[in-house]
């Protein structure tokens, strides 16, 4: 879907699922759950909703410590036993090791070349995606890395892209927030940014939020648009 917004200045790109491809924690996921990998995805919604429960409430807690206490809170509503430390291992190892979409290195690089200025902002920690980024090959390819540690205010709360456009010095329209998450674009578009929603499977738009600027398939269909 094309749109006639002006060219921005700089990417914003989240990182798990729109970048990284999360089918490999399916397997520890799903064990940890007792096979039941049909509630792979309720644990991924508690994990979200329970951030901003940590956000609207004044609190922080790191990303990774939700989602462990919201893969104990789908076991117990389940009646599954599991430990913190099981619940831990579940998460941990498969995260830290995502391998990237297939289109994402050639997206990246092909942007890149075109002379965008290509950033991160995730609700993960500083550390955990340094070390993803490392693991999946990505790090070059990125000027900056932003994670929402450093204010303790999760996406999609519109502080969060506030204050990540105070640290790139960009007006909100200069900016493209590319997400595989209809909250994340939904936010970011919000907020003034400029929003390109990639339809990765199993992923849709919501609907009662402000369309995109741009709805893709993958990167190599953005590259095409913003050239």
């Amino acid at each position: 879907m094309a749109h006639a917004a002006p060219k921005p200045k700089v990417l914003i790109f989240d990182v798990n699922e729109t970048l990284l491809d999360l089918e490999t924690m399916r397997t520890s996921i799903g064990k940890a759950l007792a096979g039941h990998d049909e509630l792979i995805t309720l644990w991924f919604s508690t994990m979200l909703h329970h951030s901003l429960v940590t956000t609207v409430t004044g609190e922080y807690h790191d990303f990774g410590k939700i989602g462990v206490a919201a893969l104990m809170m789908v076991a117990q509503n389940n009646n599954i036993e599991i430990t913190e430390a099981q619940a831990i291992t579940a998460i941990k190892t498969p995260l830290l090791s995502l391998p990237a979409h297939p289109d994402v290195k050639s997206g990246l690089a092909a942007l890149k070349a075109q002379g965008y200025k290509i950033v991160s902002l995730t609700n993960s920690s500083n550390k955990g995606v340094e070390t993803q980024f490392k693991n999946a090959g990505l790090t070059e390819y990125f000027d900056e890395r932003l994670s929402i540690e450093d204010i303790k205010v999760y996406k999609p709360d519109l502080r969060s892209y506030a204050w990540a456009l105070k640290q790139l010095q960009v007006k909100p329209e200069e900016a493209l927030m590319v997400a595989a998450h209809g909250w994340d674009v939904a936010g970011a578009k919000a907020a003034g940014l400029q929003t390109a929603f990639i339809a990765r499977p199993g992923k849709a738009l919501y609907p009662l939020a402000a369309k995109p600027d741009y709805v893709v398939k993958d990167l190599t269909e953005l590259v095409q648009i913003l050239k």
